[in-house]
This record gives C-alpha cells, sequence and structure tokens, in this order.
C-alpha cells in the first residue's frame, strides 16, 4: 500500500472505530463487558488506532510545503497552542462532559473559565493543536493528520451533546443552555459578560506549563523547534 494511501487508511480505522465505539456499539458492549470493561476495550483499540496512525503519518516520505512558514504563521499558531493547552487543562476539573462520577452536579454551577469559553473545551484544545501544525507544516499529509482530529474532536462533541442529553436529562440541557458550542459564542452574542472567561489559575498555569515542556520537548526530540523555543536560547 502506498504511503498516502496507507495514511488515509488509518484515519479512517482511528476515526470510524471512535465513532462507532462511542455512539452504535456502546450500548450492547457496555451491558456485555460491563462499564469497566468496555472502557478498557475501548482504550486498548483507541490506543493501537492512534499508534498506527502515528507510524502511518511518520512512514509518509518528506513533501514540499504547499505555504511558506515565517516568523509570523510561527508566532500565531504558538499562541493558539497555548491558548489550546489553557483549554486542555482546565477541562481536567469541574468538567460536566467527563464520564465523571460527579458531572451532574458540575452541570449545576456556574460556567467559569474555559467552560464560558465553551462547554467542550479539551476538544476545542485537540482542534486548535491540530490547526496550529497545519499552519506551520503545510503538507498534505499533515492536512490530512490534523483534518481527522479536527473532525474528531468536533464531530465528537456535537454527538456528546446528544449522549449527555440522554444519559444526563436536565442537568445537561440546563448546562448547554448556559454555554456554548463555538468558543467566545454567548460574549459576541452579549449573554455572558467577557470577565467569565479568565481562566482559573489551574488552567492557565499548568496551560503555560504544558506549552512550555510539549514545546520544548517537540524540539528536544528531533522535531522542528516550535513555541518561545525558536527564538530563545
Amino acid at each position: 500500500m502506498q504511503p498516502m494511501s496507507l495514511l488515509i487508511t488509518t484515519c479512517v480505522l482511528f476515526v470510524g472505530s471512535h465513532l462507532a465505539l462511542s455512539h452504535p456499539l456502546r450500548p450492547g458492549l457496555a451491558s456485555r463487558l460491563g462499564e469497566r470493561g468496555f472502557q478498557i476495550v475501548y482504550s486498548i483499540i483507541a490506543i493501537a488506532t492512534f499508534i498506527m496512525l502515528v507510524q502511518a503519518w511518520r512512514g509518509m516520505p518528506p513533501e514540499p510545503p504547499i505555504w511558506a512558514v515565517g516568523d509570523i504563521l510561527w508566532i500565531l499558531a504558538s499562541i493558539i497552542v497555548l491558548f489550546a493547552s489553557v483549554l486542555f487543562m482546565g477541562s481536567l476539573i469541574g468538567n460536566p462532559a467527563l464520564a465523571a462520577p460527579g458531572a451532574a452536579a458540575a452541570a449545576q454551577g456556574a460556567p467559569r473559565g474555559v467552560f464560558a469559553i465553551t462547554r467542550h473545551p479539551m476538544m476545542w484544545g485537540f482542534a486548535l493543536w491540530a490547526v496550529a501544525h497545519v499552519m506551520v507544516v503545510p503538507t498534505p499529509a499533515q492536512i490530512i493528520l490534523s483534518g481527522t482530529i479536527v473532525f474528531l474532536a468536533l464531530f465528537g462533541s456535537a454527538g456528546q451533546d446528544s449522549k449527555k442529553a440522554r444519559l444526563m436529562g436536565d442537568a445537561w440541557r440546563h448546562w448547554a443552555a448556559r454555554t456554548s458550542f463555538f468558543p467566545f459564542a454567548r460574549q459576541i452574542g452579549g449573554a455572558t459578560p467577557w470577565g467569565d472567561t479568565i481562566p482559573r489559575p489551574h488552567a492557565l498555569f499548568g496551560g503555560i506549563v504544558l506549552w512550555l515542556v510539549a514545546t520544548w520537548g517537540h524540539g528536544a526530540l528531533g522535531y522542528m523547534v516550535a513555541g518561545i523555543w525558536r527564538w530563545v536560547g
């Protein structure tokens, strides 16, 4: 199989397995395996297909960039990844979208920080991370890989809205009514003050640390030097 065909195949397998296990296959498997058993199977398949995808991407031959990449694009991409890191770290605490025992209770609170920005901060973090990579690595292979991540993150978030409404009922519907799918949509529409979007300390400082470590590791592992490390050191 040609490298590009293999990449596309693994992308389809990665997305297809996630969507199938998250929706049509989940009830039957969960009833047979139990919730814990299902989560184990889900995790194994997710990790295996992700490894296959990464290996296919790494096996791509060198490709010329579609557009020139200079400091301006690197600065924009670095800011986007920093924002994505803050969204991700903020999503780890008090997130009703996560499969946690306290999800319904968390949905009763007032949306603050990253949740005032979007009710799916983790998924938007992944999507923005992928967009930033296309900005500075504009090759066909990177576009396909990043497009796969963006599609899975945002389509999966939309599906999660439906699933959570079914599982949590009024608790989720009340949360969804006070939050937005798209980042800053409520602030732009005037429904929520901009001050509510100020990230909480664990999101802000955790996001900065994650961004610094991840971008440093990018160069340390032999990939392109990223973030502030392109201009520092």
